[in-house]
């Protein structure tokens, strides 16, 4: 594990065991990255929430500590574009721009385990492709984190104010 990406604050997933988790190891309490855990826990909710721009910051910030070709950046350059998608659609009635934004971020998260750090990525890649041909399929969607839906608290938006 890289030093700069280990977090030993984050905590354990609430449920299940994703890809990027081993109880046994001690390191991040168990996360092989913990930033990332960390930075999935608050773009989760900021999604679920409606604050895509906030999400997409999030994913983005922790983007950059993963070299190209890894799962972990394409994860993150996955879950980056899922939320400026979903900006494009709610934010700016931009659906030819959702569509091409998704379109990316299918190809980054085809390869990436369906529960990774904790999210649901079978769903989302999912979701986004059902919404490629009926946008609406994104209205009342979230983002599934350890089996629950969580949605932002205003520790989500100290975070993502201190990515600034």
């Amino acid at each position: 594990m890289d030093e700069h990406t280990r977090d030993h604050t984050v905590g354990p997933p609430t449920s299940g065991n994703p890809t990027g988790w081993c109880r046994e190891q001690a390191e991040s309490n168990g996360w092989k990255h913990g930033t990332l855990r960390r930075a999935v826990i608050h773009g989760v909710a900021l999604f679920n929430s409606g604050d895509f721009h906030e999400s997409h910051d999030c994913f983005e910030a922790e983007w950059y500590n993963y070299g190209s070709g890894t799962t972990e950046s394409a994860f993150l350059h996955g879950m980056v574009q899922v939320a400026a998608g979903a900006y494009k659609h709610f934010d700016f009635e931009n659906d030819d721009g959702m569509r091409s934004l998704f379109e990316t971020a299918r190809q980054y998260l085809h390869d990436v385990p369906n529960d990774y750090y904790g999210i649901d990525v079978h769903d989302v890649r999912t979701t986004i492709t059902n919404a490629l041909t009926d946008p609406t399929a994104l209205h009342g969607w979230q983002i599934e984190l350890d089996g629950e839906q969580p949605e932002a608290t205003e520790t989500d938006f100290e975070y993502v104010r201190g990515l600034e």
